[in-house]
């Protein structure tokens, strides 16, 4: 659906390799142009040092750093640790020199964990362990000669479009800084930087006398300009005050400045074509297309089938170079990367090569006129941008590499990245082998036009082994031997070696994170993604199960990879792996907790895995309520249905004892930001939406992306997915009694009727946890498994 996520990268080719220059020295070329904007060496230390006083304030005196040049480093970035050997009793022990203020903070952290035994994560999957760092005057030393990590490829690229509204959408400059300094710490020097561009948009539309108003219709909410920016939607969720438009640009302007200080490259976005409605009445000659419809469920004209302008329209070039000059303007020469996606889940007006021919170029064209040395970052590989100017993401190589297929994107630069997560879905997924082996294979293979690796997952904060590990792939030359990573992986993460979690991640690993079965893991889990299904109807062909099913078939139809074909004509969640080998994983973690009982690290662990567990076990439930209604036997419907709902009651209590579960800090995190109280409604309800419903509704039809954005958080279960399943199975046991066919109409008005009104509410939600996670989670297993 609604990303970036699943292009399994469009190639258009004409291309003749005749007219292919030589790889290497076009990539050449294009590292060293891109290198040369650089905060000075002194910015750049100071930036440094200040990721380590927020992390480690005791210790602000215990290092000293250096910028150094990339000859000493043998041409590449690097980092380079070593001892100091004058050091005064409150003065630098260790030395950590680097190419750009990312790499010293990406040795600090290596130094960190590999010398010290900490762990850094985000805060919302258990936050730091540093209780192992030895105080100050007592840090270990490496050995004499240093340790020299060199970065086997340039760049490390981090975000993907939507990340800006499934993720960061509701931060503050609180927030953005701790994320700046875990990007720094693991090594990303490529992030893109999305926030404030409508406030951009709006001084550059305004030029072209289209007014606020106008720009009401064109921009989406707050928790969906994602979609709004890939001409996917308009208006849903907004209109934007100009409150959150300035607010928002301003935000964008520290991000900037701490990101070019610490040595990052950002890359900006540019002119797709996309245009508000206005334009046709301002320019009633100029070229523009309305587009198809995009996932609304019967075309409503308020959403859905937005306007692109033709790229042979001279106004194209205009308004795309006047978006780069005020990009220059706000925020001064900061990069020459721009990442712009036209037809992002949305079809061409026409299948003419010809036409996506022209529109790359003038795409490209209008990005050059406002920056002479504009690189494109994209998702498909265009032959009509010149050669040298484009980078391009090989998005989804974790699971389906394109550069296999295509002959090293037939001489272009690539950069190979890791998808993994759909929507910001909290489930534990993973292919760790792939992470471990994936970028090494890339890049020695033959020919290969490697440049980077990158982390484009819709939504962040969840599976911390898995972006851990695809961090470290920016500093390693050889394959990871993850059995042994994993080990001291689990040691720095709970500050402590413990042979039972020890187990319990070799379980994991060759479990949860071995997922080979090529099908990408959005979370269907029938808790959170309740299917939109009628029992009573059982099908006689591919045809009528398509009926029966069709708001999973919709929402599956709009991506750009295939799944699994059911295996039956129930629905069928995504499972791949040992669910009895898992449930020993837990056993096993839950028994560390003798030892590890004060770890948030751990706790987190524990609630995430308990809480996968219990998941797993309801989809089986499910299925045993629908087949005993299939069967006509109310009682087994009731003890199923009953079980299901215990479940979840179950799974909020579990989640209500960890920080990192809870729907009130979403919520608290949308209002603050607003500034009256109409804002303080609209950002609630974006805020609600975006994880329920997610787009329109009819009285009788759900959103065809409706629990796209599910979230195993306390307060919706109990709230949200608690009712939905009590009202679905009331129904199913009502017509059993009265020997009816399930109502499937009645029961979706019922329930999109509560939606609608559960989105529009203000109810307050915990933002603390409440429990002993470690008992709750004992006693749950005991109760289920024991």
């Amino acid at each position: 659906m609604a990303s970036s996520h699943a292009t399994v990268l469009f190639l258009i080719l004409t291309f003749h390799l005749g007219t292919v220059f030589s790889g290497m020295e076009v990539m050449e070329g294009l590292i060293s142009r891109l290198h040369a904007p650089r905060a000075s060496p002194s910015v750049q230390e100071a930036a440094a040092r200040g990721v380590l006083a927020r992390l480690l304030p005791t210790h602000s005196f215990s290092f000293d750093f250096k910028i150094i040049s990339k000859d000493i480093c043998g041409g590449s970035s690097c980092f380079w640790i070593n001892n100091v050997k004058t050091s005064s009793k409150n003065g630098p022990e260790i030395m950590i020199k680097g190419t750009t203020a990312v790499e010293i903070s990406s040795g600090l952290h290596w130094y960190l964990k590999y010398w010290c035994g900490a762990h850094i994560s985000w805060d919302k999957t258990g936050g730091i362990q540093t209780a192992s760092v030895p105080k100050p005057g007592s840090l270990p030393h490496v050995e004499d000669k240093g340790v020299l990590v060199q970065r086997p490829v340039p760049w490390n690229y981090y975000q993907n479009v939507v990340t800006s509204s499934y993720s960061f959408v509701w931060w503050d400059w609180e927030r953005w800084e701790k994320e700046i300094d875990w990007m720094a710490l693991q090594g990303i020097n490529l992030p893109l930087a999305f926030t404030g561009q409508e406030s951009i948009w709006q001084k550059v539309f305004q030029n072209l006398n289209i007014s606020k108003e106008d720009l009401d219709d064109f921009f989406g909410g707050p928790a969906f300009l994602a979609w709004a920016r890939m001409g996917n939607l308009h208006a849903w969720g907004g209109p934007l005050s100009q409150s959150w438009l300035d607010q928002q640009l301003a935000l964008q302007k520290r991000i900037l400045s701490r990101i070019v200080e610490l040595g990052m490259t950002p890359v900006l976005p540019s002119f797709s074509g996309n245009v508000p409605a206005a334009l046709k009445k301002i320019f009633p000659s100029a070229n523009i297309t309305r587009l198809g419809d995009w996932n609304t469920v019967n075309g409503d004209l308020r959403w859905c089938c937005t306007y692109l302008l033709d790229p042979s329209d001279p106004l194209f070039i205009e308004i795309g170079e006047a978006f780069i000059l005020q990009q220059l303007k706000e925020y001064g020469d900061v990069t020459d990367i721009y990442s712009c996606d036209t037809f992002n889940e949305n079809t061409p007006p026409t299948n003419d090569p010809t036409y996506i021919s022209l529109l790359g170029a003038a795409v490209y064209k209008a990005m050059s006129k406002g920056d002479k040395d504009a690189v494109w970052l994209m998702q498909a590989l265009l032959h009509s941008v010149p050669f040298g100017k484009m980078i391009v993401l090989d998005l989804f190589a974790d699971v389906k590499p394109i550069w296999e297929t295509s002959s090293q994107f037939y001489g272009t630069p690539y950069v190979w990245c890791l998808l993994h997560n759909f929507g910001g879905n909290i489930e534990m997924y993973g292919l760790l082998d792939s992470v471990s082996s994936g970028p090494i294979d890339a890049r020695v293979s033959q020919n290969s036009t490697m440049v980077g690796v990158g982390m484009c997952m819709e939504g962040i904060e969840q599976n911390p082994v898995v972006y851990e590990l695809m961090s470290e792939m920016a500093f390693r030359s050889e394959r990871v031997q993850v059995v042994e990573w994993l080990k001291s992986y689990s040691h720095r993460r709970y500050g402590r070696a413990v042979h039972q979690s020890d187990a319990a991640w070799k379980i994991l690993y060759k479990t949860i994170y071995n997922c080979t079965d090529g099908i990408a893991d959005h979370n269907k889990d029938f808790i959170v993604q309740f299917p939109d299904f009628d029992p009573s109807l059982k099908s006689h062909s591919n045809s009528s199960k398509e009926g029966q099913l069709q708001n999973l078939s919709i929402r599956d139809s709009t991506r750009r990879f295939s799944f699994r074909e059911m295996s039956s004509d129930l629905p069928q969640p995504h499972l791949w792996y040992s669910t009895k080998e898992v449930i020993h994983a837990l056993q096993l973690l839950i028994e560390a907790g003798n030892d590890l009982a004060g770890s948030t690290t751990y706790r987190y662990d524990l609630v995430d895995l308990t809480r996968q567990v219990l998941s797993k076990y309801a989809n089986q439930v499910y299925l045993d309520a629908l087949t005993a209604f299939r069967q006509n036997n109310a009682n087994a419907l009731t003890h199923q249905s009953r079980k299901f709902v215990e479940l979840i009651k179950d799974i909020e209590t579990l989640l209500a004892s960890d920080d990192n579960f809870l729907l009130g800090t979403w919520l608290q995190s949308a209002k603050k930001l607003a500034t009256s109280q109409s804002e303080t409604r609209q950002y609630e309800w974006n805020a609600r939406t975006q994880v329920t419903m997610w787009f329109d509704t009819t009285n009788t039809n759900q959103s065809k992306l409706h629990d796209y954005a599910n979230k195993f958080w306390s307060g919706l279960l109990e709230s949200y997915y608690l009712p939905r399943a009590s009202s679905y199975f009331s129904h199913l046991l009502t017509s059993l009694r009265e020997n009816q066919s399930f109502q499937m109409e009645k029961w979706r008005r019922e329930w999109i009727s509560y939606s609608n009104k559960w989105q529009a509410g203000s109810e307050l939600y915990p933002v603390k946890a409440q429990g002993n996670a470690l008992e709750i989670s004992k006693a749950l297993f005991q109760k289920y498994f024991g």
